[in-house]
């Protein structure tokens, strides 16, 4: 079965999507088109360019997670460190580990730019903060004058990972030298399962999402520092919102990751092994229901009402 695939975004939490590609690849699954934001940005680059599940795996195993938090010498001053790296650059961490390990990842397949991958294969969002745009890479270079072959696939991934505040802001110039700061894609659009929605698709798409164990209903609200949380929270989702539906929910696999959150990059073997398995399992029991024909019959009897 040949399939379109959208990955969400939540940071280490990505490794759950592993499990559920090799479920996939048990099934014959073929990877068409791939896109993902953050996380699910590294999974599908990593798809594109020819990785297995196996493989991936492996690699993932040779990271040093604790890297990510790229740490300077303002971080290192007790107390006010993070603050003063904040105020100087937009962002308490570095993410250039992230760049630096895709760049050899990548090159074992032969690549380094887009222009190194069939075209249409991958797509990654960002967050052009700078000029307030959604970023389709490599689809919106044309805006900045620049063509595939200008943007190495591991920056587009480190642009599309760089957490607000968290993260530096990725600062990229353009080929008429305007600065334009670019953040994580997730801002905009952290699922971005819409991207190869057509009337008449010749192959599904499937979505690969996170879903937490517990609901919070009716959050407290008690100081400005959550109000901002929840405004921040809510941004985040609402352009997704508005596409999920009945339709959508049905061809996406939800992946349950207990209370792991984006950034807990100081995972156990323990943890590690349930986000694992929380994908395979999830992915098997999503391909145990799942008719193409079937969705694409309710589909178009919705549309006719």
């Amino acid at each position: 079965m040949k399939i379109d695939a959208v990955f969400e975004g939540g940071g280490v939490r990505g490794i759950a999507f592993i499990g559920a590609i090799q479920a996939m690849e048990e099934e014959n699954v073929e990877w068409e088109r791939l896109a993902g934001t953050s996380a699910g940005a590294v999974i599908a680059a990593l798809l594109a360019s020819g990785f297995k599940s196996y493989e991936i795996r492996d690699r993932f195993k040779e990271m040093d997670y604790s890297k990510f938090r790229g740490l300077t010498i303002l971080n290192r001053i007790p107390l006010i460190g993070s603050f003063l790296e904040l105020m100087v650059h937009l962002g308490i961490y570095k993410n250039d580990y992230l760049e630096t390990w895709m760049d050899a990842i990548l090159s074992e397949k032969g690549i380094r730019t887009f222009a190194d991958l069939p075209d249409g294969k991958l797509k990654i969002i960002a967050s052009d903060v700078s000029n307030g745009q959604m970023l389709i890479l490599p689809d919106d270079l044309d805006r900045y004058g620049m063509t595939p072959a200008d943007l190495k696939v591991s920056t587009a991934i480190m642009m599309s990972a760089s957490i607000p505040f968290f993260f530096r802001p990725v600062i990229w110039k353009s080929k008429d030298n305007n600065k334009s700061y670019i953040l994580d894609g997730g801002l905009l659009s952290n699922f971005p399962i819409w991207l190869y929605d057509t009337d008449n698709p010749r192959f599904p798409t499937f979505g690969f999402r996170f879903v937490k164990d517990e609901v919070d209903i009716g959050a407290v609200i008690p100081t400005p520092l959550h109000l901002f949380k929840n405004i921040f929270k809510t941004m985040l989702q609402a352009h997704d919102l508005r596409h999920l539906n009945e339709e959508t929910n049905e061809r996406t696999i939800k992946i349950p990751t207990g209370g792991i959150t984006t950034t807990d990059f100081e995972l156990n073997k323990d943890e590690i092994e349930f986000l694992y398995h929380s994908g395979y399992t999830s992915a098997k029991e999503f391909l145990s229901k799942w008719d193409f024909e079937k969705h694409k019959a309710k589909r178009k009897q919705k549309e006719k009402i």
